[in-house]
Formats: structure tokens, C-alpha cells, sequence
């Protein structure tokens, strides 16, 4: 068995949908017996396009030089016999007929990727690659650390975990299973509480000014998270007193008040079970973030997708500070 980790987001390779449209095409119904046979991985460089906004930004998405979507772009545009991007100096914008064209694209994009979730849904029960998309707190100081049961229980099955603390979309196949902090609300998905995050306010038992609350200094979130709901609390809590560091993610923040920086607030789940953290101002507001378990309704009856969501909803459940409220 195989795991791979990701820290940034998912990458969409070609699959067999868009190997099988490229060799065969697609034609254009509305052009009869003479349609043009239309390259898939033309239409899909000109969805980067559009949706980036320009050809560098296209090639980054899609991790491929800029040449290739400028080749890719006018290919589509020679088949088509038809103009659909006007080229601006630092921009790309689609003409009227392009903003048509686009729309279709999507509807084309959404039906492959229909078809992939088909496929997935049918494979052999438990066996194949399963991506599980989760915020990194949790991948980092929970799920990594339960892999091997999973790895013992399911051996066939390769897990593949990305750390995401942006919003991935389970419709484009940019994961199979997700777990987020915010009630998901696609009409195709499936959706479940499984656990609740609950934060608390955390020093190192060193820390210089503990004793004296008005000269806590606190470790706050960098301009990454900063209009969230984890730094509107601590904020508040901190009122005058200062911020001295800033920083992106809780594994970070532990890091910061165990060389002694000073006050963070971390989720309780990480900050209990270490012992040279003390929790410290018991009558803070209370703040938590709810913990969703998220999939495909194509998916979710799936043997291996049932699999990974019953390991993410055990490995949630066993940990105390992660309960329901």
C-alpha cells in the first residue's frame, strides 16, 4: 500500500475519460456530417484560460509551459474556424462567442468527470487510489498518525492525503472524500457532522509572563486566515495586548508557544496531550469549528470510499476533545 501527501492542492491528471476524447474526438452535432473532430485537451487548455484569466496563469494550473496552452488554445480556435480569446497584453478575454463556447465546456467537464465517478463507483470492492482532502491540523496531528491501522485493514486500497486548507471540489475529482470546517452546501454531495474542534488558549509551562495575564504577548494567524473565525476570537481575547508573531497553521502556533513566544490558541485536541503546554484562562469565550465529513453522492456507497470515511469517522470519534457539541 501506498500513501502519498500533498501540501498543496490536487493536481488533476489526465484519466481515461480525457485520454479517450483526445483520441477519438467529439464532434459538433450542430455541423452534421462535416463537424469537426475536437480535441479534448484543446477544450480543456481553454477552460484553464478562462477561468484564469491568462495563458501563465493556465500553464500553472494545468503544469505545462506557456507554449503548450498558446498551442492548445489556438488549435481549438483553427478546428472551430472560430475566434475565442482576444489576447490582451496582460490579460486574456474571452469574445461573445468564446463566453458560449466556455459554458459548454463546463457542462462537458462536469459530464467526464460524471462519468469517471461512474467508473470509480464500480470498480472491484475495496482496491484502488482513494484521495482524502482534509485541513491540515487534522492531517498532520491526527490522520497521519492512525495510518498504519488503516494500511493493516485495507491493503489494496492506496490513500492518498492531502493537507488542504482551501476548498477542494469533489464534482472536478480534486479528492474523493473530504473533511472541512464549514457545512458543505453542493446539492451532489453527501454530508455528516462527525466531531466538533473545540479551541483553547495555550502557554509552555516556562512561559515568562504566565502569572501575569496584562503582559501575555499572543501568536496570531498570518494575512492566510486572517479575516477567519479563529482570529476574530483570539483578537478579542487579546484586546490591547500585543501580537508579536504571526503565523499559518496551528502545527506552527504549537511550535511558537513551545519555544516559549507566547499565547496561542490551539485546538484542544493538540494542546492537551502535551504536557509542557498549560491551558490558561478557562473563562475565555469558547469558539469551535464544527467538523464535516463530505463525498460525492456518485461515491458515497462506494466500498472503498465507505472504507476511508469510516476510518476518517473512527479516528474522530476516538479522540475525546473532538466530540459533538
Amino acid at each position: 500500500m501506498m500513501f502519498t501527501f500533498h501540501a498543496m492542492k490536487l493536481d488533476v491528471p489526465e484519466s481515461t475519460w480525457a485520454r479517450s476524447m483526445r483520441k477519438f474526438g467529439m464532434c459538433a452535432s450542430h455541423l452534421g456530417d462535416f463537424a469537426p473532430m475536437i480535441d479534448w485537451e484543446d477544450v480543456r487548455h481553454f477552460l484553464a484560460v478562462a477561468q484564469s484569466g491568462t495563458l501563465s496563469g493556465a500553464a500553472r494550473s494545468l503544469k505545462v509551459d506557456h507554449a503548450t496552452v498558446s498551442r492548445r488554445l489556438a488549435a481549438l480556435e483553427a478546428e472551430l474556424d472560430a475566434k475565442l480569446v482576444d489576447r490582451l497584453p496582460r490579460s486574456c478575454r474571452l469574445t461573445s462567442l468564446g463566453r458560449q463556447v466556455f459554458e459548454r465546456a463546463i457542462e462537458m467537464e462536469a459530464s467526464a468527470y460524471g462519468i469517471v465517478r461512474l467508473a470509480k463507483a464500480d470498480h472491484a470492492p475495496l482496491v484502488g487510489r482513494i484521495t482524502l482532502s482534509a485541513p491540515p491540523v487534522l492531517v498532520t496531528h491526527l490522520l497521519t498518525e492512525r495510518l498504519t491501522r488503516f494500511r493493516e485493514s485495507y491493503p489494496e486500497i492506496r490513500l492518498s492525503l492531502s493537507a488542504q486548507a482551501q476548498r477542494v471540489s469533489l464534482s472536478r475529482r480534486e479528492a474523493d472524500v473530504a473533511v472541512r470546517f464549514v457545512r458543505p452546501d453542493e446539492t451532489s454531495s453527501v454530508t455528516r457532522k462527525i466531531g466538533t474542534m473545540a479551541f483553547g488558549l495555550y502557554a509552555h509551562r516556562s512561559y515568562a509572563h504566565l502569572a501575569a495575564p496584562q503582559r501575555w504577548e499572543f501568536i496570531g494567524w498570518d494575512q492566510t486566515f486572517a479575516d477567519t473565525p479563529a482570529q476574530s476570537w483570539l483578537l478579542g481575547i487579546a484586546g490591547r495586548r500585543p501580537v508579536v508573531c504571526e503565523l499559518t497553521y496551528s502545527s506552527e502556533h504549537l511550535i511558537a508557544v513551545r519555544a516559549g513566544v507566547g499565547v496561542a490558541g490551539l485546538p484542544c485536541f493538540m494542546g492537551e496531550r502535551d504536557r509542557d503546554l498549560v491551558r490558561i484562562d478557562e473563562r475565555a469565550p469558547y469558539f469551535a469549528r464544527d467538523i464535516w465529513l463530505v463525498v460525492h453522492s456518485d461515491l458515497h456507497k462506494t466500498p472503498a470510499v465507505r472504507a476511508v470515511m469510516d476510518f476518517v469517522v473512527d479516528v474522530v470519534s476516538e479522540c475525546p476533545s473532538l466530540a459533538i457539541q
